[in-house]
């Protein structure tokens, strides 16, 4: 057990900027690190070291985001049956803001995910490569042309 407090320790800053930059929330990145480190203490004896323990903490980070998205578009999709309202007050942002978070959505991966994970989790090149299992020049050639796509997809509005 002290082992894995030692882990904690060393990673969750990492695993922390990574969901932050998946989710650009602060209270969802923190629900995702809690998952994450309660399911790699759960499953720590399947880790293989095959990759870096950060990579799959990561892993884990990024497979947890995906099922907390998926459980709360079924809530979502369940109050605007309802009539609750909550889809409606969800729209209410500006213009441009909703534009570029449409465009920032359909933007294809990896872009979508290098971009986020530089521009919201503020992650280091090589760290984004590490995490795809590429080289740092791949991050940054990814980052900027998906930085290209969404200003590209502005002027275009």
């Amino acid at each position: 057990m002290e082992e894995f407090e030692a882990v904690y320790r060393q990673y969750f800053a990492d695993v922390y900027r990574y969901a932050l930059a998946l989710s650009r929330d602060v209270h969802t990145a923190e629900e995702v690190t809690q998952e994450t480190f309660f399911k790699a203490l759960t499953a720590i004896d399947s880790f293989r070291g095959q990759c870096p323990l950060r990579v799959w903490l990561c892993r884990i980070a990024r497979n947890q985001y995906l099922t907390l998205c998926r459980e709360r578009a079924r809530y979502t999709e369940d109050t605007a049956e309802r009539g609750d309202g909550g889809i409606e007050e969800g729209f209410a942002r500006q213009e441009t803001a909703r534009q570029l978070h449409r465009l920032l959505h359909d933007l294809p991966e990896p872009y979508k995910e290098v971009f986020s994970l530089r521009t919201f989790g503020e992650l280091p090149f090589s760290q984004i490569g590490e995490l795809f299992g590429k080289t740092e020049s791949w991050a940054r050639v990814t980052y900027f042309r998906a930085r290209g796509k969404l200003k590209e997809g502005l002027d275009g509005l």
